[in-house]
């Protein structure tokens, strides 16, 4: 049903008609549903506020949602949203006029959060912590003023492993983006169906279907960030072992507390000798007492 390209979203109209580009179009969706599914994302009749920033990932994960939704398969309401920061030159008329051709419903958001961020922050310092906090704030107002359940959010499974890194070698903690979490006023969900979805297939298919990629001169102005050097760490590994990130996130699905340090999560104070010793090598968990 995937390849009858006469039955498809707008989003997907002027698709590559080649087998690669099906075939990467059926992975991204297919490991988008997966992850919905895997991580309960799914509430019948939900509204979700779809954050669409006007790249690559973003664009990705509007036709991911939409394909599905359009298939029958995500039995929810979807507003793609952007929030426009004041960035200077930034394309203002890109988005809606776009979002309007592909007939999604949207909402624009003008906020001057760039001023903020430029007056707060000291020179030579990164701007990303101050600026996802405030666009953050900004996107839960306006999931509540929409009546949303949920702000989706475009990460994808490299960001996940770069957070992993960066928690892991500068945070001093194991921990990364959660496909799912509640806000602090547990009143939203954030939701990232893109989890399983490799970056390298986000860049295919918004370039293969020439959507306008809008920059982020903000961040992309600053060199030396950590996440870029974390990056610049894993495509060497890549480089060396082909599919080493892959095996790096699969190992965030399987995690064993008591092979590791955390007393909060293993009782090892409690562990006892005896028949129900467990098996260094076995992979079943032991249960807390």
């Amino acid at each position: 049903m995937l390849d009858d390209l006469d039955d498809i979203h707008p989003l997907f109209h002027g698709a590559p008609s080649t087998t690669e580009f099906k075939k990467l179009r059926k992975r991204i969706v297919r490991y988008t549903r997966e992850a919905i599914e895997q991580y309960g994302m799914i509430e019948r009749g939900a509204r979700w506020l779809v954050c669409l920033s006007g790249g690559k990932d973003s664009y990705t994960l509007l036709a991911a949602l939409h394909e599905l939704q359009w298939r029958g398969l995500l039995p929810v309401d979807l507003l793609a949203c952007n929030l426009d920061q004041g960035q200077p030159g930034f394309p203002a008329t890109v988005l809606p006029e776009f979002l309007e051709k592909m007939q999604v419903p949207h909402r624009i958001e003008y906020q001057d959060t760039y001023s903020v961020v430029m007056d707060k922050v000291p020179q030579g310092r990164t701007f990303c912590a101050l600026c996802s906090r405030l666009r953050r704030g900004n996107l839960y107002r306006i999931a509540r003023e929409e009546g949303c359940s949920a702000v989706v959010l475009g990460h994808h499974r490299d960001d996940i492993l770069e957070t992993f890194f960066m928690n892991l070698f500068h945070g001093g903690r194991l921990a990364t983006m959660p496909p799912k979490l509640v806000n602090e006023e547990g009143d939203l969900f954030v939701y990232r169906p893109l989890a399983h979805v490799a970056e390298a297939d986000c860049e295919r298919f918004a370039t293969a279907m020439n959507y306008p990629i809008i920059p982020c001169d903000l961040c992309g102005s600053q060199d030396g960030l950590q996440r870029q050097q974390v990056k610049a760490i894993l495509d060497g590994w890549e480089a060396n072992s082909p599919g080493r990130r892959q095996v790096m996130f699969r190992a965030l699905m399987n995690a064993r507390p008591s092979h590791l340090l955390d007393p909060k999560l293993f009782d090892f104070a409690g562990l006892v000798r005896g028949s129900a010793e467990v098996d260094e090598n076995s992979h079943q968990i032991p249960r807390l007492d």
